[in-house]
């Protein structure tokens, strides 16, 4: 009788860099920075998503940029709810129903922290807020079939923790999340220009030389870019030229973290489904793994076929489509928790 009421479920990857709604029957309706700006005297909210992430770096004193979710948390509330309210309200417009929301978590996430999402989604306008594990929904919108008593593995980068588990019998049976990730990078390209180079160069200059000639393993050519910045010894604008082999020693340090906490889950995980790990391969997903040569880093120092998933950035998006037909089989309840484990199970 009323089950019209449902067709509006969102599903939200809620991204430290990112956020992507997925509307049940539409598909991903909205992708958009983590970024909001708003003016310090007032407090009024001026821009949001894309349009704040023009302004990184170039607000003058009266306004400030903010990213109110830092590694894979809430770090700011009051932002967070707002930047959340208005996306709601972008994608389902006057709605008599409030929809029900799925949101991704990281794996690590604490209660606190559990329930600062819950209520900045209920605050937003959400009827029901329901939570999910990232490396679930990410291996299921990699289309990896977990339901088979078979192991694999998702090791999904995203912008602020990189969560990785092995998943068998729609559970996930060994994980591990770390807040090491496509923001590291950025921060560790950041430090090497400034160490090496003399010059300082912002966050936005950074994640641009990361896309366009970043990379973890060796190229076939060498790549070259000249990036602009401040000159520490004289304060003045300089120009240097950044090749794609500085890239490499940049990210060793943040390359190296990833590589062995996947190292750990696989020391933790049982025979049995290691052997179908290195059958089935690992699946790469998130904006991380998108930097050059992630796959091949990870297959030459894991020794296990690596691949990068299909639309890697809209794995999570996309697995929280595919859980939004499970709500109804969850207990009733204005909060409901998808514990990790017994996430898909029923």
């Amino acid at each position: 009788m009323f089950r019209f009421r449902f067709k509006n479920d969102i599903g939200i990857d809620l991204g430290t860099t990112n956020i992507l709604v997925y509307v049940r029957g539409r598909g991903i309706v909205l992708r958009e920075p983590s970024i909001v700006a708003l003016d310090k005297a007032t407090g009024r909210l001026l821009k949001i998503g894309e349009e704040a992430q023009k302004m990184l770096g170039r607000t003058p004193g009266g306004i400030v940029t903010i990213r109110p979710l830092s590694d894979g948390v809430i770090s700011d509330y009051e932002m967070t709810e707002r930047m959340l309210r208005e996306f709601i309200r972008r994608v389902t417009g006057f709605r008599l129903f409030k929809p029900r929301v799925l949101i991704c978590v990281p794996g690590a996430v604490t209660e606190v922290e559990e329930r600062a999402v819950i209520d900045a989604g209920i605050q937003a306008g959400a009827r029901r807020v329901y939570l999910i594990e990232e490396s679930l929904v990410a291996a299921v919108g990699a289309n990896i079939d977990i339901s088979h008593p078979d192991g694999h593995m998702i090791v999904d980068i995203g912008g602020g923790t990189t969560d990785i588990a092995v998943l068998s019998l729609n559970s996930i049976v060994e994980d591990a999340s770390i807040k090491v990730a496509g923001d590291a990078f950025n921060e560790a390209l950041i430090k090497y220009i400034k160490r090496r180079h003399n010059v300082l160069i912002g966050e936005q200059t950074a994640e641009e030389l990361k896309i366009a000639i970043g990379c973890v393993f060796p190229r076939p050519e060498q790549l070259s870019r000249e990036v602009k910045g401040r000159c520490l010894l004289t304060g003045l604008p300089r120009v240097v030229t950044i090749t794609s082999s500085e890239t490499i020693d940049a990210f060793e340090e943040v390359c190296t973290k990833i590589i062995e906490a996947i190292h750990g889950v696989l020391e933790r995980t049982p025979p049995e489904l290691v052997g179908d790990i290195s059958a089935n391969g690992i699946v790469l997903s998130g904006g991380g793994s998108l930097l050059w040569g992630m796959d091949k880093t990870v297959e030459a120092r894991i020794g296990i076929q690596t691949r990068i998933a299909d639309d890697a950035l809209s794995c999570v998006a996309y697995g929280t489509g595919k859980f939004l037909d499970k709500l109804g089989q969850m207990r009733d309840g204005t909060v409901n928790f998808l514990r990790r484990r017994q996430l898909a199970r029923g």
